[in-house]
């Protein structure tokens, strides 16, 4: 799982970095971690709420019980074609040719598991309990009219190595994938009122392509198998309207969102159910959906 989108690296960065957003080596390398293939379940299988060990504000030991402050991750995965051999990398050049389709990703996130974990080595338990995924692979052959150029850097920012760079990438290396959060509680199913949009983001706003992160993925000779799935990371945009998570909607849970119903939310409560949609559109060609990535939090 990636860390792809410089519009969310910086809003969470904002948070616990305010002086550095960024680290320094975000703008040259597509940051990520490993997650657990056990538990990705399909779209519409309930979410337990995690256990986990966590440090309130201003307490002297940890405590160990349910998560407080559950999260989603709006995120777009993309599946292996064909692997690599061990100590054979794949290049820019020949990356899209190992890629076969593209999903929608809900990375769920318990975010007070992760405050206490994530340092010095990142997430762990606060990720691995569940990861949707949205019911069936778009493949890139049925995305090429919606294929769009790299994200297009700042004045100032480094432009990729070598080893990451090539004029396919920079020219069509992205794609122009529209994408939506919406919120049920079960009070608005109840009431049979209509799921809340709660953002809305574009996968072409992504810093890294999906290219740039499967040669980077193999850069070290790692081999990948047919079959595997890579995440982009949080896919939020430059506006309030576009952030992909509570964390960064929330500024967290400072700025709670009221909903249809009343009800507050600063993070996901039990029988919440998350519904991400993705969808590509274009004059002159058929608009083609990923189906609906969904999940209801249990306690």
């Amino acid at each position: 799982d990636f860390y792809a989108s410089v519009y969310h690296a910086t809003n969470i960065g904002k948070m616990f970095r305010p002086d550095q957003p960024l680290m320094p080596n975000y703008k040259w390398i597509p940051i990520g971690y490993h997650g657990r293939a056990s538990s990705i379940v399909p779209s519409g299988s309930p979410i337990p709420r995690p256990s986990g060990q966590t440090m309130a504000d201003g307490a002297e030991a940890p405590t160990f019980g349910l998560s407080k402050v559950l999260d989603y991750e709006l995120e777009v995965g993309f599946f292996i074609r064909e692997g690599n051999e061990q100590g054979q990398p794949v290049s820019i050049a020949e990356a899209e040719n190992h890629i076969f389709g593209l999903c929608l990703v809900n990375d769920w996130s318990a975010r007070d598991i992760q405050r206490w974990e994530y340092q010095p080595l990142g997430p762990f338990l606060s990720k691995s309990f569940a990861t949707t995924i949205s019911p069936w692979i778009v493949t890139t052959e049925a995305l090429e009219p919606f294929r769009v150029p790299a994200f297009q850097r700042g004045d100032g920012d480094p432009q990729p190595l070598a080893y990451l760079d090539s004029p396919q990438n920079r020219e069509r290396g992205g794609f122009d994938i529209k994408l939506e959060v919406l919120i049920a509680t079960e009070q608005m199913r109840q009431q049979k009122i209509a799921p809340h949009r709660l953002s809305s983001s574009n996968t072409k706003d992504l810093y890294w392509t999906f290219a740039q992160m499967l040669t980077h993925h193999t850069s070290n000779g790692c081999n990948l198998r047919s079959g595997d799935l890579l995440a982009s990371g949080t896919v939020s945009g430059p506006t309030k309207d576009s952030q992909g998570s509570l964390i960064e909607l929330t500024e967290r849970g400072a700025q709670p969102i009221t909903l249809p119903t009343g009800e507050i939310r600063r993070f996901l409560e039990n029988g919440d159910e998350v519904i991400l949609r993705g969808y590509c559109e274009r004059e002159g060609f058929r608009r083609i959906g990923f189906g609906e990535c969904r999940g209801v939090i249990v306690g």
